[in-house]
């Protein structure tokens, strides 16, 4: 298991349990103590998580992980919900991305789609997806700009606007926080839920990609209502229950 992998398993475990021993996440990782406090110590002086006596609580920040903890998972249903997602892309589309793991899977799956070898368009505020599709020659990607925010690698503010306002979308893809039947589609971060806002705004039609885990739940900072939502693309995990109240709202689901 390498470092990054062991320090997303001890904050998915802080996440779920609110308080973990050196010794606990050592049984869990099945790694030595002494391995385990150096991740302690280490993620201590990101802020990740606070250190105790003999462990660590979990941090206030650890709500909104950096994009790189976040990247293991529900690895397998985001790869599935990207290559569902990129099935409904027809060729020569021009495509919005915002930030995340699932967007940034689905932009791979794009990527590599036989359908649209002919070419297609990304406007994105994400630097990283931005960087993986810039060495395709056959996608032509638009940037917005913005000031990066470190924890999704987004940009965002005014000058993510002026570019936003600007073009039209065929379809976007929205990745979220938080997907809510009352309050919509929701973020952690009041910027992105601004940049979110406006480039779904300039699409014809907007397909909201997100694992099931994040349905039913809610975020600080609001995108969308249901009502500007056309799909959602999820995982087979998602309950009927849920998925029943996002079609009579409206929304097509579809789980892959």
């Amino acid at each position: 298991m390498s470092r990054y992998d062991r320090w997303n398993a001890i904050l998915e475990l802080l996440a779920q349990e609110g308080r973990l021993s050196v010794e606990e996440a050592a049984q869990a990782l099945d790694v030595s103590t002494a391995t385990v406090r150096r991740d302690f110590d280490q993620l201590a002086q990101q802020q990740m998580l606070m250190r105790t006596r003999g462990g660590a609580v979990a941090q206030s920040v650890s709500y909104d992980l950096p994009l790189r903890y976040k990247t293991a998972r529900h690895a397998d249903e985001k790869q599935r919900i990207a290559a569902a997602a990129a099935e409904l892309v027809p060729a020569g589309a021009v495509v919005g991305l915002n930030g995340g793991t699932t967007t940034s899977e689905l932009a791979r799956a794009l990527a590599t789609m036989a359908t649209l070898e002919s070419g297609f368009t990304v406007v994105t505020n994400a630097l990283n997806i931005a960087s993986e599709l810039t060495v395709r020659r056959h996608v032509k990607i638009v940037v917005t700009g913005g000031v990066a925010r470190q924890q999704s690698y987004e940009l965002i503010g005014p000058l993510a606007s002026g570019v936003l306002e600007q073009v039209t979308l065929d379809i976007a893809f929205l990745g979220v926080d938080a997907l809510d039947v009352e309050l919509g589609a929701s973020a952690h971060h009041e910027g992105e839920a601004s940049v979110n806002h406006l480039m779904i705004s300039r699409a014809q039609r907007v397909v909201v990609v997100a694992d099931s885990s994040k349905v039913g739940k809610r975020a600080f900072a609001r995108i969308c209502p249901l009502s500007e939502i056309d799909t959602l693309v999820t995982d087979a995990r998602l309950p009927d229950a849920l998925a029943h109240g996002l079609t009579d709202a409206g929304v097509r689901v579809i789980r892959a």
